[in-house]
Formats: C-alpha cells, structure tokens, sequence
C-alpha cells in the first residue's frame, strides 16, 4: 500500500487505496474524485525539484513511475489542453500566471506558531495544528539525547528542566527549536526579520539542497510560500538553497512590513504574566520574572 499525498487548488489530501501495482488511470481517477480536476487534463508533479509525472500509458504501474511511500503530488490543470477539453475553466491574464508572488500565510498566535509554521513548509503547505504536540516532543527528545550538546549553559535551565518546558503547549519556540529542526528536516531554514529586515539562516553552512522560510515579527512567526496569481497551482513553500531570487523577495516583504510598522519591539511590549497578573516591560523583564517566579505564560497587553 501506497502512502502519498495529494495537493491541489482545494488542499491536501491523503490518498487511500493505491499499491505499487496500481495502474496510472487508477491514480488519475483517485485524483480526479480528490481535486475535481478531470483526468483528461490533469499535470502531476513529484519529488524535488518538481517533475512532471509521465501519464500517456494508463496501464503503466506505479512501481515503474518511481512513485513511492511518503510522496506528495503536485496536481494542476495543464495548461496546454485544448480550452474544450476543460470545464468551466477560468480565463486568466497569461501575463500575470507567470508572476509568482512570495506571500505570509498567517497562522493562529497560539504560543506554538513557530511548529504550526515550520510543519506548514517543510510538509510542503500542509497546515495541521494538531502535530504541534509531536514537534515539541521530538524537540525534548533530541535535547534528551544529546546532554553534553544540550547543556544548561547553552539551554539556559537544565536539560531535563527543558524538555518538561519545551513540551508544554503554552512555551514559545526560538533560535534553539529552529536549529534543531532545521538538522532534523535536513533543510535550511530562513527567518526573516520585520524589525531588522535581515535573513538570520539556519542550517546555511550544512550544505543543504532544500530551503523554507518564515516571517517573524518579533513574537510571532507565519510561514512564508510563493503562489502564481490567477493559478491553480497550491502554494510552492520548498525552494532550493541556490534560489536568490525567493531571498530578495523575502527582504522585500519585510521592508514593506517594516515600513507599516508590522513588528512588535521586544525590549519596549508591554507583558503581563498570566500566572500572577504581574505588568513587565519587554523580554528582558519577562525572562527575569521566569528565572524568579518560574512563571513563563506571558501575554502581550
């Protein structure tokens, strides 16, 4: 059995129901009930980079495709058809299908955007809240793991002290998870600043082949994905480590929300710890308060 993903216009879906004897007109009529988008016309996509999936032979298994467990297919109209052989299809400006646009998909601030928001990428635009829980027990496994790595001097608190604290649902994330993930994930993983409009890249020396990125406005993350406007295509949210181009744009992004003042100052934000009811100012007087109290729910005033 066959363990794959199916993302289109409409979402992401699992498959059910496909082997690696499965015939390619058993996948198209699988993504044909998933997408609406009808067999005929139909462009799949796999692996990375993207390609195009040979569907001229219906008998052809899917063992001889390379199809395997774990893959995430990329489903759009094609574009090349004859205009009859697509119902009801959208006409769209050519010109603007061509311009990929790099966006922020806003994500709940919930104390765990950072694990929504890197799921959301590295899983190729997937959102699921619901694996927050299991990132942050991977998280306090690896540090676990590894205590001469993971000290208190580099923790700030004891190992084990840590993985109790990282695997609450009402911590936040930092440079510490993201690096962990970035090696676990075996990507790069960029955070673009709002405030100081800069790039701070994890896993950038690695030599990683696949990057994701987020926006981050100084207490809370949103991934960040490329889209054609006027396209059926889902969101692109995996790049490669060689693509500038998708950087400049991300500095570009940051640079408008700068200048909309859409950043929260950490030093100056007003805080109040949810425990006590006590008023803070900035991140500095709520990691204090924590290191006191042991208090750290803290919300923005």
């Amino acid at each position: 059995m066959l363990r794959l993903r199916c993302k289109a216009k409409n979402g992401t879906h699992l498959m059910h129901g496909l082997t690696d004897l499965s015939r390619v007109q058993e996948l198209k009529d699988k993504v044909a009930e998933l997408t609406g988008i009808p067999c005929e016309v139909q462009k799949i996509l796999f692996g990375f980079p993207p390609e195009i999936l040979d569907l001229s032979n219906d008998d052809t298994h899917l063992k001889d495709l390379r199809i395997k467990s774990g893959d995430t297919l990329i489903v759009e109209e094609d574009k090349n058809k004859p205009k009859s052989a697509i119902s009801k299809r959208r006409i769209t400006d050519p010109d603007e299908e061509s311009i990929p646009v790099l966006t922020r998909r806003v994500v709940p601030a919930d104390n765990s955007c950072l694990f929504t928001s890197i799921y959301y990428v590295v899983e190729g635009g997937v959102y699921d809240p619901s694996r927050v829980a299991e990132m942050r027990s991977l998280i306090a496994q690896i540090v676990a793991s590894d205590p001469d790595s993971y000290s208190e001097a580099m923790l700030g608190r004891s190992n084990s002290n840590y993985c109790d604290w990282i695997r609450r649902d009402d911590t936040w994330g930092g440079a510490i998870e993201i690096a962990i993930l970035s090696k676990f994930y075996s990507c790069e993983i960029c955070v673009v600043d709002t405030q100081t409009v800069r790039i701070d890249r994890f896993g950038e020396d690695v030599g990683y082949t696949k990057r994701v990125m987020l926006i981050y406005d100084g207490i809370h993350y949103d991934p960040l994905q490329q889209k054609f406007l006027n396209s059926d295509a889902p969101p692109q949210t995996i790049f490669s480590t060689s693509d500038d181009i998708v950087l400049a744009k991300a500095l570009e992004l940051a640079d408008e929300a700068k200048r909309k003042r859409q950043f929260t100052d950490v030093n100056r934000f007003s805080l109040r710890c949810m425990v006590c009811q006590k008023g803070l100012v900035g991140q500095s007087e709520a990691r204090e308060h924590a290191r006191e109290t042991g208090h750290t729910n803290f919300g923005e005033v």
